[in-house]
């Protein structure tokens, strides 16, 4: 069975119709290893709308047990860079129904081609910093993890903060 997803519409951006959440988790979701207050039960919440995809270099070797019963994260292969590694896998999703979250150099490219195909792009300093090419390759920079999940669960507020 499908999940319903998200409709957000944003005014002179356009409708978004997100089935598929692709994030980053050290910096991202995660602060010194451990998932940040709050964001547990917004993956909760969501999972019932969207897929998450985590795909991580796991700094901090942590993603696996921090996320248990909520997401198998990805661990990137270390084969490639990782900043390709991260937009060829969410290049297996239909990337203009992708919300994508990430942090670091090493997810430009994938909040490049999710902005650049009509998805929903979204840097987020989780207390780790954002590096500033995630941060030129989003629609919108979010200081806080559950924040930036916050605005999935309750588009008004990024509707205020996107439209035109």
């Amino acid at each position: 069975m499908q999940k319903p997803g998200l409709a957000i519409d944003i005014p002179g951006l356009g409708k978004r119709i997100i089935h598929t959440v692709v994030s980053d988790y050290t910096g991202t979701f995660s602060c010194g290893g451990k998932l940040t207050s709050g964001v547990k039960p917004l993956l909760v919440r969501l999972l019932k709308l969207v897929d998450v995809e985590i795909i991580t270099a796991d700094t901090y070797g942590t993603a696996q047990q921090q996320l248990k019963g909520i997401v198998a994260p990805h661990r990137l292969g270390k084969k490639r860079p990782e900043d390709i590694e991260k937009r060829d896998f969410a290049r297996g999703f239909q990337l203009r129904h992708v919300a994508a979250f990430g942090n670091g150099n090493n997810d430009r490219l994938l909040l490049a081609a999710v902005k650049r195909s009509g998805g929903l792009a979204i840097a987020v300093d989780n207390g780790e910093g954002c590096a500033v090419d995630a941060l030129v390759h989003a629609h919108i920079f979010v200081s806080g993890a559950a924040s930036a999940l916050g605005l999935l669960v309750n588009a008004k507020a990024l509707k205020a903060t996107l439209r035109f």
